[in-house]
């Protein structure tokens, strides 16, 4: 079974070697698509939870802030 956070809580430690800052999973399927097709694509992101710290946003915060990226987001690609 492929999983994508490991069992080891630790496991981001070796990534945070080679000086990786986050992850995240969807964005390799859109750039995949967009090598494959030929067109243009942008991932704008949006921190939620630290590996590190093991804090999380709320569900009000995610609520509250997250309409907010995706506006920023619209305005960027307009």
């Amino acid at each position: 079974m492929i999983v994508f956070y490991k069992d080891d809580p630790d496991w981001w430690k070796i990534w945070a070697d080679y000086g990786l800052l986050a992850c995240e999973m969807e964005t390799n399927g859109l750039y995949t698509l967009a090598a494959r097709f030929n067109v243009r694509a942008l991932s704008i992101l949006t921190v939620s939870d630290s590996l590190v710290t093991d804090e999380s946003s709320t569900a009000e915060q995610r609520e509250q802030g997250f309409p907010m990226m995706a506006k920023i987001a619209l305005e960027i690609v307009d």
